[in-house]
């Protein structure tokens, strides 16, 4: 049926559209290398999953480790930095082995490291230092609850201070925080101040521009309708667009026939594929570059977290076979040995890896010089 723009509609799209384009002409100039998709599952009998994808120019070494509880910390961030032991034991994958990249912890708290160029952090102000290796795992270590973690940051006991990471780029990164009952939380720093966006509504987060830019570009194809039409391109706008999306799109519970082929009558196990789809469908395949784009970036692998039943699903581009662990099987209580599972070198998994891992040296956090 023919329809009409009202004139409202109209400035909508000339703004999302100029949006689109200051967007684009910034990721031009963007020296960045990362580009990362976070979606936070909300199903029914307490289903609450978290999947993300990790885009990156190159190897990063990633590795998962287990890390207990009563593991004594500090911030690596000279002598004026936060130190703690660690409430929970957690299960995390590593950038690099220096620092946390994504992980969850034995309460079902998740936290995801992305990317963003436009983070600006605080300046040294005499309060604690934390390097900014550390912040996804203070808060593994230290909250059961997004509520817990928002609460203690609000109050910004700490500044995050940055650095380069060993391939040289600069460490520009936003945290994403879930846990079981389904509350999420993004924690930007922008112009030096930290900006908080908290509650359920928070499901998805990818990369460039800042988090409340993402929500008005995305409000735009929200009037479109994912039906009719959805950006296809592997920007983060575009993939912001098709996983708010696919993860509301998605059934929130299995279908009789299904429960019925499933012993316990849950649909975990479906679940977890569907929002493994999701996240496959934000992917950059392996090998791809965008030429003048040098943000966009291959996806290097995907975790999927089941927050309920607390299984740990990792999915890497460069193996046919994914692999889970769920964090009951292994010993993360304190004084537990931490555990190393090695991923570089090739190495391939299937089914349940737990019993893979293996007594390690913790590795050292990247360490930041704070003048």
């Amino acid at each position: 049926m023919p329809h009409s723009c009202t004139p409202l509609t109209l400035r909508s799209i000339r703004a999302a559209a100029l949006a689109a384009a200051a967007l684009y002409v910034a990721g031009l100039g963007a020296g960045v290398t990362q580009a990362c998709t976070r979606a936070v599952y909300l199903g029914s009998d307490g289903v609450v999953i978290t999947g993300r994808s990790m885009d990156w120019a190159e190897d990063m070494h990633t590795n998962l480790w287990a890390f207990p509880a009563g593991m004594a910390r500090t911030g690596a961030a000279g002598a004026n930095t936060p130190k703690w032991v660690a409430k929970y034991g957690s299960l995390i994958a590593s950038g690099y082995d220096v620092g946390t990249a994504d992980g969850m912890n034995e309460k079902g708290l998740v936290a995801n490291l992305l990317y963003l160029a436009e983070s600006e952090y605080a300046k040294p102000d005499g309060r604690p230092a934390l390097s900014i290796s550390l912040w996804a795992q203070y808060v593994l270590d230290n909250f059961a609850t997004v509520s817990e973690a928002v609460a203690a940051l609000s109050a910004e006991p700490f500044v995050v201070v940055t650095a380069n990471l060993p391939n040289g780029d600069g460490a520009q990164l936003h945290l994403a925080i879930s846990d079981p009952s389904g509350d999420s939380a993004i924690f930007e720093y922008l112009g030096g101040k930290l900006v908080v966006h908290h509650g359920r509504q928070y499901q998805v987060m990818t990369n460039s521009p800042s988090f409340d830019q993402q929500l008005a570009l995305n409000s735009y194809w929200e009037q479109i309708g994912g039906t009719v039409f959805l950006p296809g391109t592997n920007r983060a706008a575009d993939r912001f667009a098709r996983a708010s999306f696919f993860i509301k799109a998605i059934p929130t519970k299995a279908s009789p026939a299904i429960l019925t082929a499933v012993p316990d009558g849950t649909y975990a196990n479906q679940a977890v594929a569907s929002v493994a789809s999701v996240m496959r469908s934000v992917s950059v395949p392996l090998g791809l570059t965008t030429p003048g784009e040098p943000n966009i970036a291959s996806t290097l692998w995907r975790t999927v977290s089941d927050q309920k039943d607390r299984v740990y699903f990792y999915d890497s581009a460069t193996s046919p076979n994914s692999f889970w662990v769920p964090l009951d099987s292994l010993d993360l209580k304190a004084g537990a040995p931490v555990k190393k599972l090695t991923l570089t070198g090739g190495k391939v998994y299937s089914g349940n890896a737990a019993a893979r891992f293996e007594p390690a040296a913790p590795f050292a956090f990247l360490p930041v010089d704070v003048k």
